[in-house]
């Protein structure tokens, strides 16, 4: 595991604010939008979530309602391909992809959002947080495939949150919050603000059982620490946070 941050090399964020933090969550679930959207709207924070078009298309309207609500749609691919490891990825494994057959695949995804939603998205969260495409000497990294289609590309399952001035946005660190208490997440916050570092927070499902879910009372307790540290935190989709970086760098 990584040992404690040293403070990152200080960022301009908007208003004078010390970090920035952004909330995510993959695969559309129907959690997201009965459980998630609601304490969400409640405490005034604005989410990424990253679809996929089928799962997208079974809640149309309340995908819209979404988007009308001020919060980033982005793209996790049209058919999650990931290692082959993964029992369900088996027949869609990241090993019998190429870079041509993973850019179509990202390309369709976002035609289908496009078409359905009304919106592009700007960013992509890499299903599984993976990477690579083949195997042995013929694997190949799909970084450079995110980077022509997006502003940002985001991981799962890091270690610690970005440095503003250093990430790469085509891969920047994603923090897995699935099944973290209160106490966790609202730690990652204050370190983040110690930091100086943008916290991208990753998860699944809502208030829903099961290994890939953010507790209920979780997200209610860490949108209220982020409303608290309002002052020193800026807390927004990662497409506003990642273009607001993107456009301090040179061309």
């Amino acid at each position: 595991m990584a040992g404690p941050r040293s403070p990152a090399h200080p960022a301009r964020w908007p208003e004078g604010r010390r970090a920035a933090l952004s909330i995510t969550f993959d695969d559309a679930r129907p959690s997201q939008l009965d459980a998630g959207m609601p304490i969400l709207a409640e405490h005034g924070v604005r989410a990424t979530c990253y679809v996929l078009p089928g799962p997208l298309q079974r809640r149309l309207p309340d995908w819209r309602a979404v988007v009308a609500a001020g919060h980033e749609i982005g793209n996790h691919s049209r058919s999650h391909p990931c290692a082959g490891n993964f029992p369900f990825s088996r027949n869609n494994a990241l090993e019998d992809h190429t870079l041509d057959r993973i850019e179509r695949d990202i390309v369709a995804a976002n035609d289908a959002i496009e078409r359905l939603l009304g919106v592009t998205p700007a960013t992509f969260a890499y299903p599984c947080g993976q990477k690579i495409v083949g195997r042995g000497e013929r694997a190949r990294c799909y970084v450079p495939v995110v980077a022509r289609h997006f502003v940002i590309g985001r991981g799962f399952r890091d270690e610690v949150p970005n440095d503003p001035q250093r990430c790469d946005l085509a891969q920047i660190a994603g923090i897995e919050m699935d099944g973290a208490d209160p106490k966790r997440l609202c730690a990652l916050v204050d370190e983040a603000v110690a930091g100086g570092a943008w916290l991208v927070l990753c998860g699944h499902e809502v208030g829903a059982p099961g290994p890939q879910s953010v507790p209920a009372a979780s997200l209610a307790a860490l949108a209220e620490h982020a409303a608290r540290r309002a002052d020193v935190l800026w807390t927004d989709t990662v497409a506003a946070v990642g273009g607001h970086l993107a456009g301090q760098r040179p061309a």
